[in-house]
Order: structure tokens, then C-alpha cells, then sequence
């Protein structure tokens, strides 16, 4: 005979009674995973609303109306700007590259009033600049300008440039697609390889520091960064828009197109004229974007800065200035010279 054992009863065992506890722990990791999963689509910046398109890709005569048979070692490549909902490109670019580094944008062409990731260039302008570099800066010299001219600089010319890394600032996008912002970030860090280095980044800064700066200040800042060594700054038209982007507190800008007719430049400046007074700005300058068009820059504030008395605004003399000298001027670029701190200016 069996006797009953004390204590409690051994439990029977029912159908299911395992798998409901495995059951529950699948629903709440599936849980988390589904509330992980939701949160990385929420913070996930999501796609940019345009994509670069490439068209066509080769060697220098391929593209020879570029200007570049000086330059037998690039490869070209031609890209087209296209927007969701729009059929035809907004803009058009070519990059050249040399061996495996990275590409550098040589010039770009839009084909709507707004400006998407970059603004209008010539490369054509930039042929004519980049040979003047090399026939009268000295090679021991070294070249300041915006981060975008400073790397067509320095592929064409091999001169020492203050930038070599694409840094992608300011982020040229129109108004609406602010709140794509993120997403445009990491598109074009992703089209254009790793982020500028740190050191870099901070030149970046302080070169906007000088440009923004009054005309002795910023000089002076300038001075800095180019250390000892013979110096020259260049600057671009377009680089206004791009400093009033960085620093947006110090400038009240505004730019718009305007149909050029060759035989009636009169009545152009008279309608650039007409804005300006109508729109309460105080001075402005021109960049020649094609035979059939201008875009005008215009100022409100922000014209006793180093940047605007650079430039061939109304009111501004770029070739009286003392703290930096002039030394040539092509196109939309200018090209002065940072006198050392042992030479002063004048």
C-alpha cells in the first residue's frame, strides 16, 4: 500500500500550462521591440525630398566645354538635381575627382529660383581664378576662402588651401523644406563622404567670425588663421548668402532674379533700383548667373561688415580698402591679399 505523502499536493499538469508563461514573455518582448521599433521611426529623419541624379561620367574631353584639358588626370561626372513631383531637373552639377578622393563640386547651374543644397558658379569663372592663383601666388603661400572654393582651389591648383573637407554649411534649402532639415544632413553627408574634421569645423567658425566681423577685426582674424605665412582671401558673391545663413542675426538680406536683356542694361539696374526702394533694403550687388539672367543681393543691415566691403556693393569701395588689399577681381570673385602683421597696410 501506498501511503500519502505529507505537504502539499503535487499539481497536475494541464494542456497549454507551459506555453502560456512563454506566451507572455513573447508578447512583451515583442513589446519593447515594437516600442523600439516605432521610436527609431519617430527620431529616424526619413528621406530628403530630392536626390542627385548621375547623367553622365568620363574624362576631361568628354566634357571639354568645361575649360579643363589643363587637368588630363580628373574624372568628371555630371549630376541632375531631381524633386519628387517635378519632372524636370532643378539643377544641374558637374564634380571632378582625382584617384580615390573624394569629389569636389566644380560648378552648378539652377534651374528654378530657389536654391537647393547650393548656389550658382561658374566653372568657367573659376578656370580664370584658378590660373591667376597659380601664376602669381607663391607656393609657400596659403589660400583662404570659403570651404567650397577652398577645395576647387586646391584640386586645381595645389596650392595650400585653410579647407580641404567637404563640411556641407550652411544647409541651402528653401523655407518649406525646413522640416526636412535632418534628413537633407544625412543625405549629403552620405553623397559626400565622412564630416569635415573637428579642427576643421572650428576654422569654419572662425573665418565666419572675420567675415562677419568690421573690416580691422576681421582682418585681424584673419591674420590669425593664416599664421606667418603670405596670405591672400578670396571671396565669392554667393558667399554672403551663406554667411547670412551661419549667422543670421548680423545680416537682413534678401536675393532675387531678373531677366537681363543685353541691349537694355538700363532698364535692368532701374528695376534691381525699384526693388531695392520698394522692398525698404539699403544697398545690394549683382551675380551674373547666364546671358539671360542676374540675380541681385540685397542688404538691409549688416553692411559695415568685412564680407560686404569686400564685395562691389552700392555703397561700398572694395578698392580702397587698406586692412586687406585688392589685387584681382574676375567674375563674382575678388582676391585680396592679407598684408603680414610686420607690413602694415597702406
Amino acid at each position: 500500500m501506498i501511503s500519502p505523502s505529507s505537504g502539499s499536493a503535487t499539481p497536475v499538469a494541464r494542456p497549454g500550462a507551459k506555453f502560456l508563461p512563454l506566451l507572455g514573455i513573447f508578447l512583451v518582448t515583442g513589446g519593447f521591440l515594437l516600442l523600439g521599433w516605432l521610436a527609431y521611426v519617430s527620431l529616424s529623419p526619413g528621406p530628403a525630398p530630392y536626390h542627385y541624379k548621375l547623367v553622365d561620367e568620363g574624362g576631361v574631353d568628354k566634357f571639354d566645354k568645361l575649360g579643363l584639358k589643363a587637368w588630363p588626370d580628373l574624372a568628371i561626372s555630371k549630376y541632375e538635381v531631381h524633386v519628387q513631383g517635378v519632372d524636370k531637373p532643378v539643377a544641374v552639377a558637374h564634380l571632378a575627382k582625382r584617384g580615390e578622393a573624394p569629389p569636389v563640386l566644380l560648378d552648378w547651374e539652377s534651374r528654378t529660383s530657389e536654391l537647393i543644397t547650393s548656389v550658382d558658379s561658374k566653372s568657367s569663372e573659376l578656370i580664370t581664378l584658378v590660373a591667376a592663383i597659380t601664376k602669381h601666388a607663391p607656393e609657400d603661400s596659403i589660400i583662404l576662402a570659403w570651404w567650397d572654393t577652398s577645395r576647387q582651389i586646391k584640386l586645381l591648383t595645389g596650392r595650400d588651401t585653410l579647407f580641404s573637407s567637404h563640411h556641407g554649411e550652411p544647409v541651402i534649402i528653401p523655407t518649406h523644406w525646413s522640416e526636412y532639415s535632418d534628413a537633407i544632413k544625412k543625405y549629403e553627408q552620405e553623397f559626400w563622404g565622412a564630416p569635415a574634421p573637428a579642427e576643421e569645423r572650428r576654422k569654419l567658425q572662425r573665418f565666419t567670425d572675420a567675415l562677419v566681423a568690421n573690416v580691422d577685426k576681421g582682418a585681424g582674424i584673419l591674420r590669425e588663421l593664416s599664421g606667418s605665412r603670405e596670405a591672400y582671401v578670396v571671396v565669392h558673391v554667393t558667399d554672403l548668402y551663406k554667411l547670412g545663413l551661419m549667422r543670421p542675426d548680423l545680416f537682413d538680406l534678401a536675393y532675387k532674379n531678373f531677366p537681363m536683356n543685353s541691349g537694355n542694361m538700363h532698364g535692368l539696374v532701374n528695376s534691381v533700383k525699384r526693388w531695392k526702394v520698394e522692398n525698404n533694403y539699403q544697398t545690394y550687388t549683382l551675380q551674373s548667373l547666364s546671358d539671360r539672367a542676374v540675380r541681385a543681393y540685397f542688404l538691409r543691415e549688416g553692411q559695415n561688415t568685412l564680407i560686404a566691403q569686400m564685395l562691389p556693393f552700392t555703397d561700398a569701395r572694395p578698392i580702397d580698402l587698406k586692412a586687406v588689399q585688392l589685387i584681382y577681381q574676375h567674375g563674382g570673385y575678388w582676391v585680396y591679399k592679407i598684408p603680414s602683421r610686420e607690413s602694415p597696410a597702406g
